[in-house]
């Protein structure tokens, strides 16, 4: 099994910085690549931003720009900056971790989520 914590949310004002954090822990052999989605009321879950299996990182275009995904191998730990936040961003931010075998995702944890506010 793996868990996922993340820490960080919060409320801020439009145009403010929240800096999310996603600690890994249990069986991660497998684990080959981790990220961020978020899902405001009413709305689907969204990509955010992702570590690929590959290394390499995804945004989803709304944050191109804004957010930064980076990570920690040593703590098995992903973070997101989030800056210039807007009413938007608003949502519960989700951190995943996947097992992928090829471009399949076989297999993907959750963290509990946390919660993101911006005030307009």
């Amino acid at each position: 099994q793996v868990q996922l914590v993340e820490s960080g949310g919060g409320l801020v004002q439009a145009g403010g910085s929240l800096s999310l954090s996603c600690a890994a822990s249990g069986n991660l052999f497998s684990i080959n690549a981790m990220g961020w989605r978020r899902q405001a009321p009413g709305k689907q879950r969204e990509l955010v931003a992702s570590f690929t299996s590959g290394g390499s990182t995804n945004y989803a275009d709304s944050v191109k720009g804004r957010f930064t995904i980076s990570r920690d191998i040593a703590k098995n730990t992903v973070y997101l900056q989030m800056n210039s936040l807007k009413p938007e961003d608003a949502a519960v931010y989700y951190c995943n971790a996947d097992v992928v075998a090829g471009k399949v995702v076989t297999r993907r944890y959750w963290g509990q989520g946390t919660q993101v506010t911006v005030s307009s």
